[in-house]
């Protein structure tokens, strides 16, 4: 089953996106660029 996450901005905090993670062995830290509506700029996300 997959597992869900949630991804937050690393210079606000502010916790904008969910998706899920499949791979459960995984030990790192999702990281992916995605746009913040408070910082008005393309940040990255990192996994809460």
């Amino acid at each position: 089953m997959p597992k869900k996450i949630v991804l937050a901005c690393s210079v606000c905090g502010c916790r904008n996106y969910r998706t899920t993670e499949t791979n459960d062995s995984k030990d790192e830290r999702l990281e992916l660029k995605k746009y913040c509506p408070k910082c008005q700029t393309h940040t990255v996300h990192r996994q809460a």
